[in-house]
């Protein structure tokens, strides 16, 4: 068991059974009454934030989370499966767990899964990707202005919106925490 003064940002704490990630945390010292500590903490898998105050000294259960980096190889219908890049273990990732990340998976891609206790936890995705549109309605002439925006299918099925003068075929750089279209790449 560990105390409250082994609270540092990115630690993963075990509280009521749930994952929590130290967001912030402060020690406070008041004039009057005891020393505690404010923490901000954001739930591992449901991404809640919330704010909990402990008293200094407070026994806490702090979980061991091992991040590691995988490269994804396919999709078995029921999960997706990684293999890991030092012991080339695979391991399958159900589809809740991989959530709105399967967007935007290619095939050999790196991605890096937080495990505890053998169990992925999340993937953290790099922050853009490069993806070809595969499908996208032509562009007019005169439509080469920045203003308008049409929608298009990249290539791992999923939609995205882009200015009009893009064409089935162009690779573009996606954001992966929003979907949002960067740029074009040559």
């Amino acid at each position: 068991m560990a105390s409250t003064a082994d609270i540092k940002n990115g630690v993963v704490l075990s509280i009521d059974g749930q994952l929590w990630s130290v967001v912030e945390f402060q020690h406070v010292k008041p004039g009057k009454g005891g020393a505690f500590v404010r923490t901000k903490l954001k739930n591992v898998l449901t991404g809640k934030v919330v704010d909990k105050t402990f008293n200094a000294g407070a026994k806490i259960e702090i979980e061991n989370v091992d991040r590691r980096d995988y490269t994804y190889l396919y999709n078995d219908g029921e999960s997706f499966v990684f293999m890991d890049q030092t012991d080339f273990d695979q391991v399958n990732v159900p589809e809740a767990t991989v959530g709105d990340a399967k967007n935007f998976l290619l095939e050999n891609q790196q991605v890096t899964i937080a495990m505890n206790n053998g169990l992925p936890l999340y993937i953290d995705m790099p922050a853009s990707v490069v993806l070809e549109i595969t499908y996208t309605e032509p562009g007019l002439q005169g439509d080469r202005s920045s203003a308008g925006t049409k929608s298009a299918t990249v290539e791992t099925g999923y939609e995205i919106q882009v200015p009009l003068f893009l064409e089935t075929g162009t690779k573009v750089k996606v954001d992966t925490r929003t979907g949002d279209y960067l740029g074009r790449v040559n």
